[in-house]
């Protein structure tokens, strides 16, 4: 593996890290309101600014002002289908990244009809999803219980590189391990604390990082790797002194907010490889 070629070294997330708290990149989440708050509060912990317009009347506006845009379809409601529309297209049309979160699809008719609807108006950079939720984006049948993947039929790794070549998007598979591939390179992502799954929106938090560092590095891949594995570095700093999953959740974001370069690259576990003869075709 020739990690050179890839643009990849351990300093790499610790650099871009640096690179959001001294740009202090504005990211609009249009996220669920389940997970807000959390969202708003680790966005802010990395260095970004969070804001979370979400009235059709405003999103273009607000979008025009930001570096990176997030559409999560946790608790979608026609209304706010319409207005990620709407702001999916001015992102485009801006040229700034677009992270898209197809939370808890399949579980509903609506849900799937939503998703079917926001991807044929707008071009995703990045889709950071659960196995189930990434298996039916593309045609796959998965299980999911509420918002929680339940079964699929792939293995995640093979799925998120599936995936990417499917939906010409950066695909990030999240869980335990993290797989992120563009179709020719696939990212593993490892580490973390299992104390990340008892938080409720812990996922959504992990699609607006990805924005975050989508903001300042073009190499979206790349990016949504890094981010993951800077949650993760972040979530091993927090889980030795936590007593459960409430006071986890409160020293993982002092975590994310006080976590050093040089501790981000020493917990930065991530491996590189290429995907059926992607080394010799190139990128």
């Amino acid at each position: 593996m020739d990690e050179s070629r890839m643009g990849f070294s351990a300093a790499t997330a610790a650099s871009l890290l640096s690179r959001i708290r001294e740009k202090r990149p504005l990211i609009h989440n249009m996220t669920n309101m389940v997970a807000a708050s959390i969202t708003a509060n680790a966005t802010m912990a990395a260095g970004a600014v969070p804001v979370m317009a979400l009235a059709a009347e405003e999103v273009a506006d607000m979008v025009g002002q930001a570096d990176a845009l997030v559409l999560n379809m946790g608790t979608p409601t026609p209304q706010s289908v319409e207005a990620m529309v709407i702001a999916g297209k001015a992102a485009n049309q801006r040229g700034i990244p677009v992270v898209y979160d197809p939370v808890g699809l399949g579980t509903t008719p609506f849900r799937l009809a939503s998703a079917e609807r926001i991807l044929a108006a707008v071009r995703p950079s990045v889709i950071r999803g659960n196995p189930a939720e990434v298996a039916r984006l593309t045609g796959r049948q998965a299980g999911i219980k509420g918002v929680e993947s339940a079964r699929v039929d792939i293995p995640p790794e093979k799925l998120s590189v599936e995936a990417a070549l499917r939906l010409h998007a950066v695909v990030a598979v999240t869980g335990p391990k993290d797989y992120v591939s563009d179709g020719w390179r696939l990212i593993t992502v490892e580490g973390g604390h299992p104390l990340m799954a008892q938080i409720v929106g812990s996922g959504c938090v992990a699609t607006s990082i990805v924005a975050a560092f989508c903001s300042v590095e073009r190499d979206y891949a790349l990016a949504a790797a890094c981010a993951l594995a800077y949650l993760k570095a972040s979530a091993r700093l927090a889980a030795p002194s936590s007593g459960g999953p409430g006071t986890f959740q409160a020293r993982w974001l002092d975590a994310m907010a006080s976590i050093t370069p040089e501790e981000l690259i020493a917990l930065c576990a991530i491996s590189l490889e290429w995907v059926d003869g992607a080394e010799r075709r190139g990128p």
